[in-house]
């Protein structure tokens, strides 16, 4: 079992940045690939980014590319996600997921571990 707890989250202004971080607790979850994904106001969670186990690869949603950094220190047991240049549609709740499967996945239903959530507002 892999408990994971979203923080860095928060209220900021079009063109600023953030760094989220997930930290895992309850096994190491080195094996495991993760992602990001995330849930605005009536809509439903979507792919944001993910990466495999050594963080050796990634993938990011076309949204983000370019503006969002997705990492990982397994030492830690953390993974991270950087925003720049945020923006309003880039307003959610985000959350952290983990898989049991060293290789990095885009789509919810590929992941059996996720976060409460973090919220992101960004004002225009």
């Amino acid at each position: 079992q892999v408990q994971l707890v979203e923080s860095g989250g928060g209220l900021v202004q079009a063109g600023e940045s953030l760094r989220l971080s997930c930290a895992a607790g309850g096994r190491t979850f080195g094996g495991y690939a993760m992602g990001w994904f995330r849930q605005a106001p009536g809509k439903e969670r979507e792919f944001a980014a993910t990466i495999n186990w050594s963080g050796s690869t990634t993938y990011y949603t076309d949204s983000v590319k370019d503006r969002f950094i997705i990492s990982r220190d397994n030492a830690k047991n953390t993974m991270y996600l950087q925003m720049n240049s945020l923006k309003p549609e880039d307003t959610a709740v985000y959350y952290c997921a983990a898989r049991r499967s060293a290789v990095a996945a885009t789509t919810t239903y590929e992941y059996d571990y996720w976060g409460q959530g973090t919220q992101v507002t960004v004002s225009s």
